[in-house]
């Protein structure tokens, strides 16, 4: 065991929308990637942060209050954040599962 956690529940929270966006950089060199990991670093909206294979190179998940809150995050920061080329945005619809780890 690593760590011990507490679930959340972010719609308790006033954080009940959450959004997963696609982010491709303009160019995949180390200090473009740092870059870009420190930035998410100084984001509360983000809660995660997947380093990925294939068209994007990363995967975030926000956690927001709702769409308004979501479209002042995309706005104001995320596509200022420099090295970004593109963003996709999939807002999911239900839950289907939700295990922390294989190992309960």
């Amino acid at each position: 065991m690593t760590a011990y956690e507490a679930r959340i529940d972010e719609t308790k929270m006033g954080f009940g929308f959450s959004v997963f966006v696609s982010v491709k950089l303009d160019q995949q060199i180390d200090r473009r990637l740092v870059d870009f990991e420190n930035e998410v670093l100084l984001c509360p909206e983000i809660v995660e942060c997947w380093l990925m294979t294939g068209s994007f190179d990363y995967l975030l998940r926000l956690s927001v209050a709702d769409l308004d809150d979501f479209e002042k995050f995309l706005t104001g920061r995320l596509t200022k954040v420099p090295g970004v080329a593109s963003i996709e945005s999939s807002v999911p619809i239900r839950r289907v599962k939700n295990q922390p780890s294989r190992i309960r």
